[in-house]
Order: structure tokens, then C-alpha cells, then sequence
């Protein structure tokens, strides 16, 4: 027993990072160890019913409770503008440990996927010379983000061995690097009024829909415009709406929400009366896609191109990792002659293209339970649009990286819009188990059978962008770290 207790300790001494590194008015430590994997780690206390919190309580009994945050008492970008801050004063000083750290540092991040965009969108926006990879903690209720990268979909455990196996995996993680996707929203202004149709509960990955900078290139006139980004998936259509449901009963009701497995019952339950199962009979057509919005994707030929989507069709995602709805693949493999007669291809993480996929019902959703079994597969792509027209509803339901929220649509004709665009990469960590697949590793490229299946086609009608592409540079997640800016806030606070 005393020689287990004496590795675990040796294996925590190599994640450990000392408060000097961390905090600038903390004593130089003598003689210091260099951690060979030194980590920050982000716990969102509130998910995973009491995990999270059981959580930051192990791993601040095993670490140095600096290098712990609740992202309920912090903001990721507060505590990673002060930290690099420190570190590269410490650099400028001539400290050789702070540049050694800095090179080894990972990131974990505790919560749901939302939570996890989250910190990946302020990863992205510090724009630093080195952004460290992320290794996520699935303590959701999908977690696609952490099964993508062999992290898992259950929730874990809190006591103080599954904190060491899971950082014994962080050690030897590779990296990997996944594409972000830059989404742009805008929105008439009201012309009379002081009514403001901001909608509310929005996802941590927009930021509760920050208003940009009048002077921000990102502006139209006569519009509102706000910005975010994502990793794993944007839908919107019928499986927003029962997410929707999910969300607004767990935040009136919390203390229904305690485990994985009752969430997971009670979204299938959801899905059930909000009429997902049965929509052709109790879901209104004109809440149908074809319906509410006209879509255009960027073709590789570098122009717009007019989607058409099925009546049938109620709802829509845009897929960047093979995983939805908890684990699913909604892309599948592609056969031959679909990469031939359409260029489709696998769905690989860093290929710069997302997948657009289309289901009718619950129903169409369960063939992805079969062995090849996918949706119906509407395009790839680096860039789309949606133009919501004025129709009999008044809303509709989106949903990012598990994160829904309930969409107010203009009444007097001025359009809703929504585009998605790439921007940049992000490094992620996965295990062995990694379920996402990289473009440039040589294992991925395998020949498919041929099988035949009803993918939907596409229809033609070009058209040009006017946008600038000076927009799709930042998340609005958090400030540039300036080195010089910060050195100086250091130096004089």
C-alpha cells in the first residue's frame, strides 16, 4: 500500500505547477521541479448534478488549488490572461522553468460540451504563439466532444483514483487538431418600438450574443449582429426544439437532474411528446426547413450554390466531429460511388469541410443505431447560409455544441441570417480510443464498400459573397493576448 501511495504521488508531482508560475506576487521556488505535464483544469461545478463540484474537491486535494477553477466563479479568459501574463514576465525576467512550462502546459476542461466550446472558442481568440491542447471531461449528457477524442460518453468518477487514471491518460494523449467554424448572426432592427428580440439562455460559445463594436467590419446596416463559434455541431429544427424542452425543464426543475442515465430518460420522453416520433402528424409543416429558411453553401468552386432540402426535412445539422446525440454518426462512410458522383468523402476533423446532414424524424434518426446506417446527407462544405423567410411562425429552435436556444424571427419581412464559416484549428487531446479521424493520417484513408442508400441532391443557382473576409477572425470569446499589454498590467497592478 505504501508503495502505491509513493507512485501516486510521484505521478501528481509531474502535473503540478508551483504558485510562482501561476500568481506574479508569489516566492520563487528553489529547487523546482518541471512537471512533464503540467495542467490547468477547468471544473464547470454545476454539471454533471454534484460531480462537478465533487470534482474540483478531488483534484484541488491532488494538485495545487491554483491550478484549479470553477467556471462558475471564473471566466477561462480572466484566469488565461493572467496566467500567460505571469509566465511570460517570468520569461522576460529570464526564468528558464516559466518557457519550459509554458511548452508542456495541457488543459483540461470539465462539463458538458458547451462548457468545453467554451474554453475552445477563449483557446482560439487568445491567439497565442503556442495554444495548449485541451483534453475534455465528460460530465454532460451527450458528451460528444470528449467520445470523439476517447475520453468517453459516461460520467466519471470524482474520488481520487479515477482522478489519477484519467491524468495518467492526459500524460499520453496525443495531439490533434480539429477545424473551428466562425458562425455570424444577424438580425433586423426593431423599426419601432424599444423592443429588443434578443433571445434569452443562450450558449456560453456565444457569449450571450455580445453585441459587436459599431466600428467591427462585422456590421450591416439596419441590423444587429453577433458572432460565436463551434466545434462539434450547429442544428436547428425539430431536435432543437426537444433539446430546447430538455434544457427549460431542467432549469426550472434541477433537482430531477442528478444523474446521466434519468437525463438520458427523460430527453428520450421529451422527444416523445414534443412529437419527434410522430411529427408528420403533429409537427406543423410550415416549421419544416424547407419552410422557414433558403440555404446556400459555398461550393469548392468558390461560389454560392442553392441547397435543395426535402419537405420532408425537419431538421438540419452541420456536423464537425462523427458524433451526435450522444455518440451517432449522422455522416456515415460514404461509399465509392457517392465520393465519385457527388465528392463526398469521410468525415474527417481537419479537412477545413463540415457535413450537412437532414433527418425527417425520430424514426429516420434510429437508422444510425444500424452498422452503416446515416442521414440524409445534403452537402459538404466550408461555408453555408441560411436566410430565414417571414413565415406563420414566429420562431424557430438552434442548437451549438448542446447548448439549444429559442429563435425569434422578424415579423415584417426583414430576414434572420445565419452563416457559418471556418476559421483556424484548435488542438485537441485523444486517447487511443479516438473516434475522430484526421485527413492527413494515412490509416484513415481505407476503401469503403459499395451500398446503396437515398441521399438527397443538389440543386444549382449561383451566386456571389459580398462579405469581407476580414470578419471571420475572432470568436468575440475573449481578448488577443498582447504580450506587451499584459506585461505592462502586470508590472503596475
Amino acid at each position: 500500500m505504501g508503495d502505491y501511495i509513493s507512485e501516486a504521488n510521484n505521478l501528481l508531482k509531474e502535473f503540478y505547477i508551483p504558485n510562482y508560475l501561476l500568481e506574479h506576487d508569489s516566492e520563487v521556488e528553489q529547487p523546482l521541479h518541471i512537471p512533464i505535464c503540467p495542467v490547468i483544469v477547468f471544473i464547470n461545478s454545476r454539471s454533471g448534478g454534484q460531480l462537478g463540484s465533487d470534482l474540483i474537491i478531488t483534484y484541488r486535494t491532488l494538485l495545487n488549488k491554483n491550478q484549479v477553477f470553477d467556471l462558475g466563479e471564473e471566466a477561462p479568459d480572466k484566469v488565461l490572461h493572467r496566467v500567460y501574463g505571469n509566465l511570460e514576465r517570468l520569461k522576460f525576467n529570464g526564468d528558464t522553468n516559466a518557457a519550459e512550462i509554458q511548452n508542456r502546459l495541457r488543459l483540461i476542461v470539465a462539463g458538458g460540451d458547451g462548457t468545453a466550446s467554451w474554453l475552445l472558442g477563449v483557446v482560439s481568440d487568445l491567439k497565442l504563439a503556442n495554444p495548449p491542447p485541451i483534453a475534455t471531461v465528460p460530465l454532460g449528457t451527450g458528451n460528444n466532444l470528449p467520445f470523439s477524442f476517447g475520453w468517453g460518453k459516461k460520467n466519471p468518477g470524482t474520488d481520487r483514483h479515477a482522478v489519477h487514471l484519467f491524468l495518467d491518460q492526459v500524460m499520453t494523449a496525443k495531439e490533434m487538431k480539429i477545424d473551428s467554424w466562425h458562425v455570424v448572426m444577424r438580425m433586423p432592427t426593431p423599426k419601432s418600438g424599444s423592443c429588443d428580440p434578443i433571445p434569452l439562455d443562450l450558449p456560453q460559445s456565444l457569449h450571450s450574443f455580445q453585441r459587436v463594436a459599431e466600428t467591427d467590419l462585422l456590421n450591416t446596416e439596419g441590423y444587429q449582429t453577433f458572432r460565436g463559434g463551434f466545434w462539434n455541431y450547429f442544428s436547428m429544427g425539430m431536435d432543437a426544439q426537444v433539446s430546447y424542452a430538455f434544457h427549460s425543464e431542467r432549469k426550472m426543475h434541477p433537482e430531477k437532474f442528478k444523474n446521466q442515465l434519468a437525463n438520458q430518460a427523460t430527453y428520450a420522453k421529451l422527444g416523445c411528446t414534443q412529437g419527434w416520433f410522430f411529427s408528420s402528424l403533429v409537427h406543423p409543416h410550415s416549421r419544416n426547413i424547407a419552410q422557414l429558411a433558403e440555404v446556400k453553401v459555398m461550393r469548392r468552386s468558390g461560389h454560392w450554390e442553392k441547397l435543395h432540402i426535402s419537405s420532408s426535412i425537419r431538421s438540419i445539422i452541420c456536423l464537425n466531429l462523427p458524433s451526435f446525440s450522444g455518440g451517432l454518426n449522422p455522416w456515415g462512410t460514404p461509399n465509392k460511388r457517392k465520393k465519385q458522383d457527388r465528392n463526398l468523402t469521410a468525415p474527417y476533423v481537419d479537412d477545413g469541410l463540415f457535413e450537412i446532414v437532414g433527418f425527417r424524424n425520430a424514426w429516420h434518426g434510429l437508422v444510425l443505431l444500424a452498422p452503416k446506417g446515416h442521414g440524409t446527407r445534403l452537402a459538404q462544405t466550408n461555408r453555408v447560409r441560411f436566410k430565414f423567410h417571414k413565415s406563420v411562425v414566429d420562431h424557430t429552435y438552434m442548437r451549438m455544441d448542446g447548448e439549444p436556444w429559442k429563435q425569434p424571427l422578424s415579423e415584417d419581412g426583414d430576414k434572420v441570417t445565419v452563416e457559418i464559416s471556418h476559421l483556424g484549428q484548435v488542438k485537441m487531446l485523444a486517447t487511443q480510443d479516438c473516434n475522430a479521424k484526421s485527413i492527413h493520417d494515412p490509416t484513415t484513408h481505407l476503401s469503403t464498400s459499395n451500398y446503396d442508400d437515398d441521399d438527397e441532391e443538389v440543386e444549382s443557382s449561383s451566386d456571389e459573397s459580398d462579405d469581407d473576409p476580414e470578419e471571420r477572425r475572432k470568436f468575440g470569446a475573449a481578448n488577443t493576448f498582447k504580450l506587451q499589454e499584459d506585461l505592462e498590467a502586470i508590472h503596475f497592478s
